[in-house]
């Protein structure tokens, strides 16, 4: 599995807080394997095995590149980019039993995208726990 933490501010939270992390055993899996972050302004990253990706194309040739899965964690804009390019094959939502006000919709900017559920579990919180594929792909 390669991680693709979104931008400079996920970056920079996940580089300080996982490599001096030894008492979470998440922290055993993120440090050793490689490690992709989609940024136009950063450069380099001091996190080992962390290679700055410029561009969607970059994205792309990666995933050609790329055997298994690439797992990705970071914001919203990154999840638009990535599924209005054709390039994300999963879209894993949970959805909290909560109404929060004046939150902007995270497919605003996205043209129809249709999606097919693969799977969807209740979890006991409540949170749904739901797996969609662009129509299509699989």
């Amino acid at each position: 599995m390669r991680d693709l933490p979104d931008g400079p501010g996920a970056h920079d939270q996940w580089s300080q807080y996982w490599p001096g992390n030894d008492t979470d055993e998440f922290a055993g899996f993120i440090n050793p394997i490689p490690k992709y972050v989609l940024s136009s302004t950063l450069e380099s990253s001091d996190w080992s095995g962390t290679t700055v990706l410029r561009s969607l194309d970059d994205v792309r040739s990666l995933k050609e590149r790329t055997p298994g899965t690439i797992g990705m964690s970071g914001s919203l804009t990154t999840v638009r980019s990535l599924l209005g390019a054709g390039l994300l094959d999963e879209l894993v939502l949970l959805v909290d039993p909560i109404v929060v006000p004046g939150e902007r919709r995270w497919t605003d900017e996205l043209g129809r995208t249709p999606l097919e559920l693969v799977s969807s579990d209740a979890l006991p919180t409540g949170v749904l726990h739901l797996v969609y594929r662009p129509a299509g792909n699989g």
